[in-house]
């Protein structure tokens, strides 16, 4: 039986409209602004291997509904590998599809060499922008996951990080904290159970600062 949403996660709903507002506004600023970047990524992109620059996967969503995230593609284009998207019946059945989702590891081979150069810099994120505007995704929330990464949480927890859209970013990744994914779930959590406009300004900026101090590198 799948458990309701503890209450402290409602406690924020009032401020879901807000933040909503702001999601728009700034999506419709930075496809602006962004527009020629994105652009350059995605010649970039196809002319390494004549490829669709985009790349669509399943994920996981507010309350639970999936919904097509939209990426630069920085892998190489493999049809037969698990997108994660088929989440099997029972326990055992989604821990063995689970097992079978590969994420990216550092080096890994499958990346291009766009993706090399898109991924650290998190160009490669940009296009969920749209995904914002649909109305998908917002700004700062927890990242979504594929469906079949359900068996990495308890089942409160799966429903508890679901109560709020996902976001671009978040607190897990403004943190230099997280290195698995208890603590990873345990910012995801303190998101939907406290968010509100200054913490979602506060996650922002923080993103912006991390970006800058990589770059800078």
């Amino acid at each position: 039986m799948t458990p309701n949403p503890s209450p402290q996660t409602r406690a924020a709903l009032y401020t879901d409209p807000l933040l909503r507002l702001c999601d728009i506004a700034l999506a419709i600023l930075a496809l602006n602004v962004l527009a020629i970047p994105m652009g350059v990524a995605a010649a970039a992109i196809y002319l390494e291997d004549r490829q669709n620059p985009l790349f669509y996967q399943q994920r996981v969503g507010r309350d639970r509904k999936q919904f097509r995230i939209i990426k630069f593609r920085t892998m190489f284009v493999d049809p037969a590998r698990f997108d994660g998207a088929q989440a099997a019946q029972g326990i055992q059945g989604t821990a063995a599809a689970r097992n079978q989702f590969q994420t990216t590891v550092p080096n890994d081979p499958r990346i291009t060499k766009a993706g090399r150069i898109l991924r650290p810099i998190h160009v490669d994120e940009l296009p969920q922008l749209i995904n914002v505007l649909q109305g998908h995704m917002s700004f700062v929330g927890v990242r979504p996951d594929v469906p079949v990464q359900v068996s990495d949480y308890t089942p409160q927890e799966w429903v508890d990080r679901h109560v709020a859209r996902p976001g671009i970013t978040g607190l897990a990744q403004i943190s230099s904290n997280v290195t698995d994914i208890p603590s990873r779930t345990v910012l995801d959590l303190e998101w939907v159970k406290h968010r509100s406009i200054g913490l979602y300004l506060r996650v922002l900026w923080g993103t912006v600062g991390k970006v800058l101090r990589r770059n800078s590198l």
